[in-house]
C-alpha cells in the first residue's frame, strides 16, 4: 500500500513577504521585494541590489527564547525556523511539550545551500585573534548544514528523520520530493520539509564576481528580474525560507485538516555534466528527462498540465529552459500551459528558491488565480516563437488550475520537478 500525499501547511519568509498573508498579497499584486543595499554599494559590488526579507527584532521573539537568540548571526536559521513554525502552525499542529516524549511520526527535510557564513565569518576572526574562548557554545549549531533542520527539530518535538539536504537550487524542491517519498512509503505520517538560504555579500559575492548578476538596475531594482525577457541582464540575488507540511491523506483526514493540495509524483535527476551539462549549466536532455519521468511517475499526460512555474531565473538560459519544457511535454502550434516564473517578484533565493516557489504554485490552487510575471512586457523574441505570449500573464489572472508543474534546475548539473494537484478526494 502506499500513502497518498496532500499538503496541509504553508509558511514563508520571502522578500516580499515574511508570512503567508503578505507573501499571497505580493503575488497577486505583483508587489517586488527586491531593494538597493547600501552595503553592497559601500563594498564595491557591480549589482547593488538584492531580495532579502525585512524582518524587525521585535518579531523573532515570537519564534526564539531569549536564550535562543543570544549570539544568534545565521540569517538562513532565523528564515527556516519563521517558515517552518509557520508551517507547523498553520496546520494546527500541536508542539510537543519539553517532558513529552518526541512525535514519532513526524520528520524534517529541510536544505540549505550555505548556512551561517556571517557567524562563521565571525568565529574565524577570534580565533585568529587568539580568542577562541569567546566563539560561544552556538556557534556549531550556527554554521553546520543541518543547523537548520537540528533547530526546528527540538523546537517541534519531531522524532522522525530530522535531516538536510544540500543540491544549490534545487535544493528546496529535492526536499520536498525526498519528504513525499517518505511518507508514500510508510515511513512517515507527516514531514516539514523546505529550504533556506542565508543573505549578504558574502554569499552573493562570487555571483557579482561571475557578472551573472545585473548591473543596471541599481537606481530601479524593482525592474531589474526579468524572466522571459529581451532585455534579463542577470539574476537577482535572494535569501529566505519557504515551508510544507506533506502529510498522509488519512492522516489529514482523520484530523480535519485544511488541504493546499496533493503531489501526484516528481523525479531528481542529474545531467552527469555530460551532454552539454556543465557545473553551471544542465545537460538538457537531463532536464526533459527529469519533466517526462515527473509526469510518468504522477501518472498524468503533458496535456493535463495547466500551469508551471518554472526555474526561468532572467539569464540567457530562460530561452533554453522553455525549449526543454516545449520538447519534454511534445507540444506543438504554440500549444503550451500558462507559465510564470516568482523570480519576477523576489529574485533567485538560491537554496530558498524551490521551496518559496513552491509555496506560490499552492498558493495558486487556495487564490483559483495564476499570478503574474511582472517586467516580462518584452518577451524575448525566441520564447515567443515557441510559446504564445498569451501563455505568459503579465499580471495575476483569474483561472483554476487543476494540475501545476513546477521544477528547479541546480549548480552541479542537477534537476528536479514535481507534480502538484488541486485536492478532491476521489
Amino acid at each position: 500500500m502506499e500513502n497518498r500525499v496532500v499538503v496541509t501547511g504553508l509558511g514563508v519568509c520571502a522578500p516580499n513577504g515574511i508570512n503567508l498573508k503578505e507573501f499571497a498579497n505580493s503575488l497577486k499584486k505583483g508587489i517586488s521585494g527586491i531593494r538597493f543595499h547600501s552595503e553592497l554599494e559601500q563594498l564595491n559590488f557591480g549589482c547593488q541590489i538584492a531580495g532579502k526579507p525585512l524582518i524587525k527584532e521585535s518579531h523573532l521573539n515570537n519564534y526564539f527564547t531569549k536564550l535562543q537568540l543570544r549570539g544568534l548571526n545565521a540569517s538562513g536559521i532565523v528564515y527556516g525556523v519563521l517558515a517552518g513554525i509557520d508551517a507547523w502552525s498553520d496546520a494546527n499542529l500541536p508542539i510537543p511539550e519539553s517532558d513529552e516524549n518526541p512525535d514519532w511520526n513526524s520528520g524534517i527535510i529541510f536544505g540549505t545551500g550555505i548556512l551561517g557564513v556571517d557567524k562563521f565569518r565571525e568565529a574565524i576572526y577570534k580565533v585568529d585573534e587568539g580568542n577562541v574562548r569567546r566563539l560561544g557554545s552556538t556557534s556549531v549549531i550556527q554554521t553546520m548544514a543541518s543547523g537548520i533542520s537540528a533547530y526546528l527539530g527540538g523546537m517541534l518535538g519531531c522524532g522522525n528523520q530530522v535531516t538536510t539536504n544540500s543540491s544549490a537550487c534545487t535544493t528546496g524542491t529535492e526536499a520536498i520530493l525526498m519528504g513525499y517519498e517518505r511518507i508514500k512509503y510508510q515511513k512517515a505520517q507527516r514531514m516539514l520539509v523546505g529550504s533556506c538560504s542565508d543573505s549578504g555579500p558574502y554569499v552573493w559575492g562570487g555571483f557579482d564576481a561571475m557578472r551573472i548578476l545585473p548591473r543596471d538596475y541599481n537606481t530601479n531594482p524593482e525592474a531589474a528580474s526579468r524572466p522571459m525577457s529581451a532585455s534579463a541582464a542577470g539574476f537577482v540575488p535572494g535569501s529566505g525560507a519557504g515551508a510544507l507540511i506533506l502529510e498522509s491523506l488519512e492522516s489529514a483526514v482523520r484530523r480535519g485538516a485544511k488541504i493546499y493540495g496533493e503531489i501526484l509524483g516528481g523525479c531528481i535527476n542529474s545531467g552527469g555534466q555530460r551532454g552539454g551539462g556543465t557545473m553551471t549549466a544542465p545537460n538538457n536532455d537531463a532536464v526533459v528527462r527529469c519533466i517526462q519521468s515527473a509526469i510518468q511517475n504522477a501518472g498524468i499526460g503533458p496535456q493535463e498540465i495547466d500551469a508551471i512555474n518554472g526555474h526561468l531565473t532572467a539569464t540567457i538560459k530562460d530561452t533554453v529552459e522553455i525549449h526543454n519544457w516545449r520538447k519534454a511535454l511534445k507540444f506543438s502550434n504554440g500549444e503550451f500551459p500558462l507559465i510564470n516564473s516568482s523570480k519576477s517578484l523576489f529574485g533567485h533565493c538560491l537554496a530558498a528558491a524551490g521551496s518559496i516557489e513552491c509555496v506560490a504554485t499552492l498558493l495558486q490552487f487556495r487564490e483559483k488565480q495564476i499570478f503574474g510575471n511582472i517586467n516580462c512586457e518584452d518577451v524575448h523574441p525566441e520564447i515567443s516563437k515557441m510559446i504564445s505570449i498569451s501563455k505568459i500573464p503579465q499580471t495575476t489572472i483569474d483561472f483554476i488550475p487543476k494540475i501545476i508543474a513546477k521544477a528547479s534546475f541546480g549548480f552541479g548539473d542537477v534537476n528536479a520537478c514535481i507534480i502538484f494537484k488541486s485536492f478532491s478526494q476521489d
